[in-house]
This record gives structure tokens, C-alpha cells and sequence, in this order.
């Protein structure tokens, strides 16, 4: 028997729809159909991975901007950073793509340093946010100085300052913590004496101030290594953590930084490192919690 007619037939049958006209009837049926063919469609991925001459976007057709893009990565670096020619400070590295999954949602990436460290990164984007997986070795039998690491996350497009407004205007966008609670940039005793001008840096507790990037380095240590934005409308976030985390860094091309720490590496030894860039509701009460959730290494 034809589907649609038997499915007539069982609503007809039915004590309190027998009496429904048999135009409406053929419309629920219509209606039913559409919605089973509708619930069976697979929908895209909300978001997208890509990886080219060393940047990172982030795809999505609610992305404010519709891609976000990261130096990934800028920089491998020694310690003894703070106040040195920047020159001397980084580790040479190649990167190269060794895989994109079919729907564009995961990345696999491997860094060879020219000391001899390779560094495997596995990327996945999903629903609301990009999580970051590294393993960093060291194969040789030389100690290595890769003590921390630099993705450079852009947020001009993100927070409506792209290239056409100020170069400072998206710093009213960007927040970190202090003391518990968020503030808005520029942070109170805003630091403008380093090596190299303009920026800030805002080195935690457990990381040597000697060790940071040789931009201006704020007097306030922060709560935890959340760094994040808002959307141009204030509407949405975007935030970026690491752990072990080496500093939280604004920069001078519309960036802000969480940025990885390794801490260096023995003859054959192996660190993991693990990272996430979240694009949520702006509810940062929310945003909070679940970084407190996904690294509890950081919460007071």
C-alpha cells in the first residue's frame, strides 16, 4: 500500500480525527514527510579549520567577521626573553601541514625546531569553540631551550576594529583578570617602558618575569590565563587559554595572546600541552565557569 495512502487511512481511523477534511489531511501527511526528510539532513559543521603559510582561520557563518585568523605559530622561544634582542630569543621552526579531515573540522600540524624538538599538534574545531592538543619532544640527546610558544590570535575583524579603525581601538574590546574579576584594557598602572613598545604583558606566578615577551610587562599578575574580546556589538566573545600557560599578551596587530609554555626539554623528554579559543554568548559568569571546568589546574 502507497505510504502517504496508508497514512491517510490511520489518521481517518483515528475516533478524533475522522472527521477532519480530506485536503487538511493530505497537508499533515505533507507536512509529516517534510519532517522526517528535514530531520534526516545532516547539517555542516558550525565551524571550520584551515592551515596556510603558517595561519590558522577559524570558519563560521556566525563568526562575527566570518573568520578569525592566528599566526600559528609566530614564535618558539628561550627564556632570559624580558629585556634581549628578540632576535636572540627565538628557536627557528617549520611548520607543515600533515592532515585536514574531510569536513574541515580537524587539523593535524608538526613543528620541527632547528634545535632538533618536533612539536604534533592536533586541532578541532567544534560546535562553540577550537580545542588544542601539543605534544612536544625532544629526540636529541642535547637539552633544548623551547620554553615557550607564540599563536597570535587576530581579533580586529571579531571586535568591528579591523583594518580601517585606530590601532588601539580594540583594546576597549579585550579583557583579562585580576583579583578574581574581569577588566576591561588598559589594565590600572598601564606599563610603556620595555625593549620594544607598544603592548602588555601579564606574567602569572609561576613563570619567571625574566622569561616573558620584551614588551612592556605589567605590575599585575593575573587570576588565571584567560584572555579574551568582545564582538563589535558586544554580543559575543572571544577568549583563548593554555595550560601550562607562559603569559597572557596584547599585542601590537590587533592580538592577543595565551601563550603556551613547555619550559624546555631533556635529552628524550616528552610534555603535553593543551589549549582551547572559545566563541560564545557574552555571559561571562558562563565563560568563566566553563574555563574552570576544561583547566582546573587554574582556579583559586
Amino acid at each position: 500500500m502507497n505510504a502517504d495512502k496508508k497514512c491517510c487511512e490511520n489518521i481517518r481511523a483515528h475516533p478524533r480525527l475522522s472527521a477532519v477534511p480530506k485536503c487538511f489531511l493530505l497537508l499533515l501527511v505533507s507536512a509529516g514527510l517534510a519532517g522526517a526528510l528535514g530531520a534526516g539532513e545532516e547539517k555542516g559543521p558550525s565551524m571550520t579549520l584551515s592551515w596556510a603559510d603558517n595561519i590558522l582561520k577559524i570558519h563560521g557563518d556566525k563568526l562575527p567577521g566570518g573568520v578569525v585568523e592566528i599566526l600559528y605559530l609566530e614564535a618558539y622561544c628561550r627564556p632570559g626573553s624580558t629585556d634581549r634582542e628578540w632576535g636572540k630569543t627565538v628557536i627557528g621552526h617549520r611548520t607543515e601541514l600533515v592532515s585536514r579531515s574531510a569536513d574541515g573540522t580537524q587539523l593535524k600540524l608538526r613543528c620541527e625546531l632547528k634545535d632538533g624538538v618536533v612539536v604534533d599538534h592536533v586541532i578541532a574545531a567544534r560546535e562553540d569553540e577550537v580545542d588544542f592538543r601539543l605534544q612536544a619532544r625532544n629526540p636529541t640527546d642535547k637539552a633544548s631551550e623551547a620554553h615557550w610558544v607564540q599563536p597570535c590570535m587576530r581579533v580586529g575583524e571579531f571586535t568591528g576594529c579591523g583594518k580601517d579603525a585606530d590601532a588601539y581601538a580594540y583594546l576597549k574590546k579585550c579583557f583579562i583578570f585580576v583579583d578574581g574579576s574581569p577588566h576591561r584594557l588598559p589594565t590600572p598602572e598601564w606599563a610603556t617602558q620595555a625593549r620594544y613598545t607598544p603592548g602588555q604583558v601579564w606574567c602569572p606566578k609561576h613563570v619567571p618575569r625574566d622569561d616573558v615577551n620584551p614588551r612592556p610587562l605589567s605590575k599585575l599578575v593575573p587570576s588565571n590565563g584567560l584572555i579574551g574580546c568582545f564582538s563589535a556589538d558586544e554580543k559575543m566573545v572571544l577568549a583563548t587559554a593554555s595550560e601550562p600557560y607562559q603569559e597572557l599578551f596584547q599585542g601590537v596587530i590587533r592580538c592577543i595572546h595565551s601563550d603556551f609554555r613547555i619550559g624546555g626539554l631533556a635529552p628524550g623528554e616528552k610534555k603535553d600541552i593543551r589549549g582551547k579559543i572559545y566563541i560564545v554568548p557574552a555571559d561571562i559568569p558562563a565563560l568563566l565557569q566553563r574555563y574552570e571546568k576544561d583547566f582546573p589546574e587554574h582556579k583559586k
